[in-house]
């Protein structure tokens, strides 16, 4: 658990700068440049990751059991999912619906994920991992409303890149539930519901 929490820390660190230190974060690139700054946390924000990831799958195996979630919990987190893909593909291009209506579709995504996840996972270290990415979420889409986003005011939506991005994030999301999550995570999102 000790591990799993320090690549936790690390991952979620790495990606709060803008949030707690925003002004540090400036000195640091105008110090050593943007194509450094963004390497440096790109390298730290991976190495945080990988340890979470590895030691995820150990923690998750002598963890505490705090909830069972149930049928109707699993169905909801499923749907949830669904529209956190959607708009984690809102993201890009930015000129559909998705990007100009919410602005940081991503961040709301990951809101959505982490939302679903806590709904349908019931241990003490899903509590902590998937927790921790929404409290981080929520600060971060508050910072991030503070900031100026780059797209133009009267942005023309695209019906067709709204489309393709919903079609996108349906597609992604049938993948990872009928397969990607089982290979990448060992875990099938439909195995509760049999």
């Amino acid at each position: 658990m000790t591990l799993f929490l320090i690549g936790l820390i690390i991952f979620l660190g790495s990606h709060s700068c803008r949030i707690f230190a925003e002004s540090w974060r400036n000195h640091m690139i105008d110090k050593i440049g943007e194509v450094k700054w963004k390497g440096l946390y790109t390298i730290i924000s991976l190495l945080g990751f990988v340890i979470m990831v590895i030691s995820y799958g150990q923690a998750r195996q002598n963890t505490v059991v705090l909830w069972q979630p149930n049928a109707v919990l699993i169905y909801i987190a499923l749907v949830l999912n669904l529209i956190a893909f959607i708009f984690l593909a809102g993201s890009s291009p930015s000129n559909n619906a998705i990007r100009i209506k919410l602005k940081h579709p991503m961040i709301l995504g990951v809101k959505v994920w982490a939302l679903a996840h806590l709904l349908s996972n019931g241990t003490l270290v899903d509590l902590i991992l998937f927790g921790s990415f929404l409290i981080w979420a929520v600060l971060d889409f508050r910072s991030a409303r503070k900031r100026p986003i780059h797209i133009p005011e009267q942005a023309q939506i695209s019906t067709k890149a709204t489309m393709l991005t919903i079609a996108s994030g349906v597609i992604l999301w049938v993948a990872f539930i009928f397969g990607l999550h089982q290979l990448l995570i060992g875990v099938s999102p439909l195995a509760q519901l049999s």
